[in-house]
């Protein structure tokens, strides 16, 4: 399943849910826009690969339950130039928090291929890295909106992966072995990377 066979069966993106600590939610209403008898939507979403459980919650709200949130996150660049100053290189400056976390992710791939982490890989089984993938879930919602506010998402993203990168290190240390959690931690930097405009160097 991608995000664009989702999106043809429920008409919209879906909206991430819940912390995504212990299982990969969403949340749509999109029974309620369509006037589509929520129970047959969510036949529907469930007759897609990739969906572990979708059901009817509430007053016609859908909640969704997939296995790989990859498949969904749009790993495409922003389409947003921010104008914040190169300098001062500081926490301060909301412009460096961006760039160094997209370097940070092209160090983190750097050094993966350097150390033979292997792919591909699975989800992280880290709480700083799931969050990462639920903010990373936002972007299909923010690309349709007449109001993305890309700034304030561009910084939460970052200080999400800069939490993500110190918290649970993509790359084993010392005499560490490459492991499937450094590979998963791998495809997340690979993900921000992609999103987060920089140089790959600071």
């Amino acid at each position: 399943m991608t995000s664009d066979e989702l999106v043809a069966v429920l008409g919209e993106p879906p909206v991430p849910d819940g912390t995504w600590e212990h299982e990969i939610r969403y949340v749509s209403a999109a029974a309620l826009r369509r006037r589509i008898p929520p129970g047959e939507l969510a036949e529907r979403v469930r007759a897609l690969g990739g969906v572990v459980r979708a059901e009817v919650a509430g007053a016609g709200f859908l909640r969704i339950v997939v296995d790989d949130p990859f498949l969904l996150i749009e790993a495409a660049p922003v389409p947003y130039e921010p104008s914040w100053p190169d300098f001062p290189r500081t926490w301060d400056n909301p412009g460096f928090v961006v760039r160094y976390a997209h370097a940070r992710a092209c160090a983190v791939l750097r050094w993966a291929a350097d150390l033979g982490v292997p792919g591909p890989a699975g989800l992280p089984d880290d709480a700083a890295h799931r969050h990462v993938l639920r903010v990373l879930a936002e972007l299909p919602g923010r690309r349709s909106s007449r109001d993305p506010g890309w700034e304030a998402y561009l910084v939460r993203l970052a200080l999400a992966y800069h939490d993500a990168h110190e918290r649970a290190p993509a790359v084993p240390a010392g005499d560490e072995e490459p492991s499937p959690a450094h590979a998963a931690r791998v495809r997340v930097a690979d993900v921000v990377r992609t999103v987060l405009p920089g140089p790959d160097r600071l």
